[in-house]
């Protein structure tokens, strides 16, 4: 190999920004010349490896612009372990049509039966198929919502969350909200009803979203017509995974003979 000429090449591929060809010229072309490839498969091999690390590499940014709390995958699930409609519906779900069709999912259910692996194992997936992927915890979702409130900045907030193509909002129902929260959850929900894809996961059942939103009837019948029109709702009532491993841990282990 020419080496003033390949330094050339690198010297050029760093002004064009292809960094996998920069990296991987030396390997291809001695690769290229064992199998006696021709000069347009030498070519080729070299412009296929650097679109596959571009796309590794956006996987990577969508992934980190999600702000998951966890990597969790849905290929780590123990799908005997999930509730009943949860383990039915989940080979639909990870299908990703909801997210094509603007449908919402809603996971409820008791606390640690899988209701938050599942949505970041959806959101993972989706991520890694192009989709922009946004995660928050509905607390921490209102805190921002308030705080671009008193500075002024809400409609830029309100423009970034209609414009993702699937939201997660987890753990609704651990705290409840007083008028203003509630009504400010509301409006920023429905930015997304019927046309982008949410799911949010909460351990309260339906007859119980009144005594989160502030007791307030009219509002939780609103916004519940909107998350659930032609949504997927999952009940997830089971026993706790987290338990299950606390239990199996705490089990005497066998002496060994």
């Amino acid at each position: 190999m020419n080496k003033k000429i390949l330094e050339q090449i690198r010297q050029i591929s760093t002004e064009l920004r292809l960094p996998s060809l920069r990296k991987d010229i030396e390997t291809v072309i001695a690769d290229g010349l064992k199998q006696n490839d021709s000069y347009e498969q030498v070519i080729l091999s070299l412009l296929t490896k650097e679109m596959e690390q571009r796309g590794i590499n956006r996987d990577k940014v969508r992934l980190r612009r999600a702000c998951f709390p966890q990597l969790k995958y849905l290929q780590d699930l123990l799908r005997a372990e999930l509730p009943e409609d949860g383990r039915n519906k989940l080979s639909e779900l990870e299908s990703l049509e909801f997210i094509k069709e603007g449908q919402n999912i809603i996971l409820g259910g008791s606390p640690g039966t899988g209701k938050s692996h599942i949505a970041i194992g959806l959101g993972i997936k989706a991520c890694k198929q192009g989709y922009n992927v946004m995660f928050t915890q509905v607390s921490k979702l209102l805190t921002q919502i308030r705080e671009c409130h008193s500075t002024r900045t809400l409609r830029m907030l309100e423009s970034k969350f209609e414009k993702y193509d699937l939201v997660i909002c987890d753990e609704l129902g651990y705290i409840s909200f007083d008028k203003q929260g509630a009504e400010m959850l509301f409006n920023h929900l429905s930015l997304r009803s019927g046309i982008k894809s949410t799911i949010i996961t909460s351990n309260q059942s339906f007859d119980k979203w009144q005594d989160i939103f502030g007791k307030d009837t009219v509002l939780t019948a609103a916004l519940l017509d909107r998350l659930t029109h032609k949504a997927y709702l999952v009940n997830m009532n089971g026993k706790s995974y987290r338990m299950k491993e606390t239990k199996k841990m705490s089990e005497p282990k066998s002496m060994l003979r």
